[in-house]
């Protein structure tokens, strides 16, 4: 299965020059806990709530002047949309990260994909194959 048929295409991103107060607000107005910053339609890094968390009220920093491309992961690990979850999976593995941020053949960002979203989708699927396994039991 590829990519594209898992990964959320309502992607919610920033610029460099976004501010971690705007971050963090855009985060909770759309209910996210990252954002996918960009340049343009490419995603050039990744910011998430812990990051945020860390740098700004652990770190003491004022929300007001820290600006995204002081928090965030740069240069992403990504995944191109028609990649199997299995190159997916790994990518996350290999990265120790959590969002992969989805992009088409030209590199231009086309959905996000989460550690979460393969877990859900997982579970589904040894639930459907538990239901394979028992109609098999004789009764």
């Amino acid at each position: 299965m590829p990519v594209s048929d898992v990964a959320r295409r309502d992607v919610v991103t920033a610029h460099r020059d976004h501010s971690a107060r705007e971050l963090a607000s855009l985060m909770r107005e759309k209910n996210v806990g990252s954002v996918v910053v960009v340049n343009g339609d490419e995603p050039v890094g990744v910011v998430t709530d812990r990051d945020l968390a860390l740098a700004v009220i652990d770190g003491g920093a004022n929300p007001d002047t820290v600006t995204a491309v002081d928090v965030m992961s740069a240069s992403p690990a990504t995944v191109r949309a028609s990649d199997g979850l299995f190159d997916a999976m790994e990518t996350l593995r290999d990265h120790e990260v959590r969002r992969l941020p989805v992009v088409d053949e030209d590199g231009t960002l086309a959905g996000i994909v989460t550690l979460d979203d393969l877990v859900v989708l997982l579970a589904a699927e040894l639930d459907d194959l538990a239901d394979v396994i028992e109609a098999e039991f004789p009764t």
